[in-house]
């Protein structure tokens, strides 16, 4: 039953109370750290490397999105990412070298939020002189961990483009399953694409 906002359920003979929407409050912006890596907030000072990130062939292609032109595009597209941020809709955090943190290597975060489903969609980029080391699936363990232990999200999912293989990879790595593929679901310059859904629930 629904009680003023609150879904009454029942485990055994220990009642329950979930609010019927997830609240979520990134002020202060949570900095989160691992083994080799710092997660920090991405700021218009990063807006040069973010454009090199956003603007190679290498990372954009398996991302249906034109690749950046300008600097002046990736500053835009940090005041979008803040933008979520102030709203508490997304979270996106700047991938950093511990003996580093100043120079962005690459990005990582819950990029969008269902509210009504306790769940999130995450999403990634790193900079190719940083592949095959671990950092993404080192980024995306702690980023998994924040999802389900501070914003107590229920599920996470990611959406990838199958032929990507080494996004499938560090999925699995983390613990995501793929439960859905669709076929030529998404066109995008004259093109029909597949993509494959992974998904992640909260033990």
């Amino acid at each position: 039953m629904f009680t003023d906002g609150i879904f009454l359920f029942k485990y055994g003979n220990l009642p329950a109370q979930i609010p019927t929407m997830l609240h979520v409050n990134f002020s202060p912006f949570p900095v989160l750290k691992t083994e080799r890596l710092l997660l920090r907030c991405i700021t218009i000072a990063d807006a040069p490397e973010l454009f090199i990130l956003r603007s190679l062939d290498s990372t954009m292609q398996f991302i249906d999105r034109e690749k950046m032109t300008s600097i002046e595009q990736a500053e835009e597209f940090v005041e979008k990412i803040s933008g979520s941020l102030e709203a508490n809709d997304g979270i996106m955090w700047c991938i950093t070298l511990k003996e580093k943190p100043e120079t962005l290597i690459g990005t990582i975060g819950h990029w969008r939020l269902m509210k009504q489903h306790y769940r999130s969609e995450v999403g990634y980029m790193l900079h190719p002189d940083h592949w095959k080391k671990g950092i993404m699936k080192e980024a995306l363990l702690e980023v998994i961990k924040y999802g389900f232990d501070i914003m107590k999200v229920h599920s996470i999912e990611a959406h990838i483009d199958p032929v990507n293989t080494a996004s499938a990879f560090v999925l699995e790595k983390t613990g995501f399953t793929r439960e859905a593929y669709f076929k030529e679901n998404f066109f995008y310059k004259g093109k029909f694409s597949d993509t494959a859904i992974y998904s992640l629930v909260a033990k």
